[in-house]
């Protein structure tokens, strides 16, 4: 799931709420900034010019802010702000159409700017009850990581909770055995394991919001929980007192998917893990890999800014896999001859490798395989897209594999500062042919039908194949083998025509 795609499932999600529900989540600071964070640039760029103005404001004012060539950002922008009621049109004297900020949100927005009165939307520290963040950070990996080595099904002394494995099973990312009541992923559950961690816990916790609403449990008291714990700040206590009773039983929850922390069920307490300040990150931010880093560290250079020596690039990606991966992997190397090398030990990393690698050998710190036509075939059909593959293999590449792709396009600047070339982590051989591969799968096409056959002659093959041709329901046919295949739903039409011409059942 890419960050656009990300953040078009959450507003999506926020769309659909009715506008009652939406203008009582606005009563929230919190959740107030977390909406905001989602929002498109240029809708941010709108909020930010009136959320200090209390005028009404010419649509067309807006429109000539934007160049001519950023049409379809502001019709994005605007249609996203209407979606969720946070402008209201009217029109003036003159017939012109005006746009003015809710002014719900407004009040909150402005206060959560300014500190102004945030009514413990932000939740209440108390300040004795710090906690260490290496232990945080131990939890959070930990039951995180039990959900996704159950996903893949690696042997573990303990599995997730009964309320995760329910969750499981209704975002369909896995499916129980009648016979022997056994998960086993599906389809989207192989898209989610290549996923970021952020997106793999929005795509939990969107689930989640729909499981609660036939619990009868108040979306509004969830949503402020789920966009107060992004604001929160990690190794922090924050009390629970001030809760509401939907937010105090949704702990439970939370703290089986890693979010938050407490020494036991009945703490008076919590503490937010660093996954749960994923959660209403700016889209940069939360998305961004090492990868992006040097994407745009070149970018800079391309500029005019300074170059930065390699120490501090080296800083800077220990940096950015601290704050937007909490849940470290192993690096890739993969050479032209489409040999991988992984230096890890996780279990978790080699099962997700074992879903497009063929895995050869393995040592203490490091496994082998070869990416081969198989194996890429198998991820395939498992409802895993090439493109996904390719960014997984470059958001997990070696350090050494993105500084020497830099080095190469620092070069090509040099050339030609006018290039359009982009940073190639992985050898364009190996990623030409992993799309080449799903190219060849994308080309058989399967359709549900009957295939008729076995006529005694050529008149009555003729008769019935034209027919399904007339009424539009004909896939295929040979003359001379003398079969045609129809659509499953024109073969009842067929064949009572069939009845009719030949009596024949």
């Amino acid at each position: 799931m890419s960050a656009d795609h990300l953040r078009h499932s959450v507003n999506q999600y926020l769309e659909e709420l009715p506008q009652p529900v939406q203008i009582r989540l606005y009563e929230s600071p919190a959740t107030c900034l977390a909406i905001y964070r989602l929002l498109p640039q240029l809708a941010k760029f709108f909020m930010m010019s009136m959320v200090f103005n209390e005028n009404f404001i010419l649509l067309r004012d807006l429109d000539r802010w934007v160049k001519s060539n950023g049409k379809l950002q502001f019709q994005e922008a605007i249609k996203s702000l209407k979606s969720l009621h946070l402008i209201t049109p009217k029109k003036n004297e003159n017939g012109a159409l005006m746009i003015g900020l809710n002014s719900t949100f407004r009040e909150s927005f402005k206060n959560a700017l300014t500190g102004g009165q945030v009514n413990n939307s932000f939740g209440v520290v108390i300040e004795s009850d710090s906690i260490a963040m290496d232990i945080l950070n131990e939890y959070s990996s930990s039951k995180w990581e039990t959900i996704l080595h159950f996903m893949v099904g690696t042997p573990m002394a303990s599995i997730p909770s009964a309320n995760v494995l329910n969750l499981l099973k209704n975002s369909r990312l896995m499916e129980e055995t009648e016979s022997t009541a056994e998960f086993k992923i599906t389809n989207e559950g192989f898209q989610f394991l290549l996923q970021e961690a952020n997106a793999q816990i929005w795509t939990l916790l969107l689930q989640y919001l729909k499981m609660a609403e036939s619990f009868q449990m108040d979306p509004v008291d969830i949503l402020n929980f789920i966009f107060m714990l992004g604001a929160l700040e990690v190794g922090k206590a924050y009390s629970t007192k001030e809760l509401s009773d939907t937010q105090q039983n949704m702990l439970k929850d939370m703290r089986d998917y890693g979010l938050v922390f407490q020494k036991n069920a009945d703490a008076q307490v919590f503490y937010p893990t660093n996954l749960a300040i994923m959660l209403t990150s700016d889209n940069k931010n939360i998305h961004r890999t090492a990868s992006n880093a040097l994407d745009s560290v070149v970018q800079k250079n391309k500029e005019g800014a300074a170059t930065e020596s390699a120490g501090t690039m080296g800083d800077d990606l220990d940096d950015v896999a601290l704050q937007g991966q909490p849940i470290q992997d192993g690096a890739l190397i993969v050479e032209t001859n489409f040999k991988l090398y992984s230096y890890s030990n996780s279990p978790l990393q080699i099962a997700i490798l074992s879903l497009f690698v063929h895995l050869k050998s393995r040592f203490a710190n490091m496994v082998t395989g070869q990416i081969t036509r198989e194996s890429i075939r198998t991820a395939l059909t498992n409802g895993i897209t090439a493109e996904q593959i390719i960014a997984y293999l470059e958001t997990h590449a070696h350090p050494q594999m993105r500084r020497l792709a830099e080095e190469n396009l620092e070069k090509k600047l040099e050339l030609d500062p006018n290039t359009k070339d982009t940073l190639q982590i992985l050898p364009p051989t190996v990623v030409d042919q992993i799309r080449l591969w799903q190219l060849e799968l994308d080309r058989v096409i399967c359709y549900d039908g009957s295939l008729y056959s076995d006529f005694e002659n050529s008149t009555e093959f003729n008769l019935l194949s034209k027919y399904a041709q007339d009424i539009g329901v004909l896939l295929w046919k040979d003359d001379k083998k003398r079969k045609f295949f129809v659509s499953k739903e024109g073969n009842s039409q067929v064949l009572d025509y069939a009845k009719r011409k030949l009596n024949k059942k």
